[in-house]
């Protein structure tokens, strides 16, 4: 698919989702508002993510086990998939293999989504864009506030030529955990999370199969205990 045209389809997503065109993706959020039911479980290094659309059901598995910023960015490589890409049924994203057309396609359009070029430009300084030099602060800034891993900033930094080659390499070389503390910033986005987490309805189908008499009371603990929920649990509401 052609580079202008996934700019395209990026903007009309975001517009069809009521994303402003410079406003930073809350990635939990849209799963919720889209339907999808995705689980985080901790997996293996050479396994980001997973999605299958089958029918009207949309669902993906994202590895926990990788850092959140990473998470969001495969989040909106596999909605590539799921919306955009056609004749799609069954993904799987390994990393660091030899990508097809459609995975560079995805990257791009997960770029695109999560890093929206009027939103970067809105937040530094018109100094910045003219000497092509954007401040490591300022880095770092971007990636909180967007929500996505260094690499992954410094790389679309670097393709809207925000800054060099040269810049760029000396910020993929900076320890982002320590540099990320240094200026005051939470390391949490450069670190693993969210373990086995549900998004979607997957509690409520449980719930309602059980209510209808679909399935057994032992079976409906035994659905939500796999999400890490225990029905029988006292909840003590302040």
């Amino acid at each position: 698919m052609r580079k202008d045209i996934i700019e395209l389809k990026a903007l009309e997503f975001r517009k069809r989702n009521g994303i402003e065109m410079d406003e930073p993706v809350n990635v939990k959020r849209l799963l919720l508002k889209l339907n999808i039911l995705t689980v985080y479980h901790p997996l293996g290094e050479g396994f980001s993510g997973m999605c299958l659309k089958q029918d009207n059901d949309n669902f993906m598995l994202i590895n926990s086990n990788q850092p959140r910023g990473r998470q969001h960015f495969t989040i909106g490589h596999e909605l590539f998939h799921l919306f955009i890409q056609k004749e799609f049924k069954l993904h799987v994203c390994n990393p660091g293999f030899l990508k097809e057309s459609q995975e560079t396609d995805a990257d791009y359009f997960s770029s695109l989504l999560l890093m929206p070029e009027m939103g970067i430009k809105l937040m530094i300084s018109e100094m910045e864009i003219q000497q092509k030099n954007v401040s490591t602060a300022n880095v770092f800034r971007l990636e909180q506030l967007f929500g996505v891993s260094h690499l992954a900033m410094v790389n679309r930094l670097e393709s809207l030529k925000l800054i060099d080659a040269a810049q760029s390499e000396k910020l993929k070389a900076l320890p982002v955990i320590h540099t990320a503390q240094l200026y005051g910033f939470d390391k949490s986005l450069y670190q693993p999370g969210n373990k086995d987490l549900v998004i979607g309805d997957y509690g409520t189908k449980a719930y309602m199969l059980w209510e209808n008499d679909r399935i057994s009371e032992g079976h409906y603990m035994e659905l939500m205990q796999k999400i890490g929920i225990d029905p029988s649990a006292e909840c003590n509401e302040i």
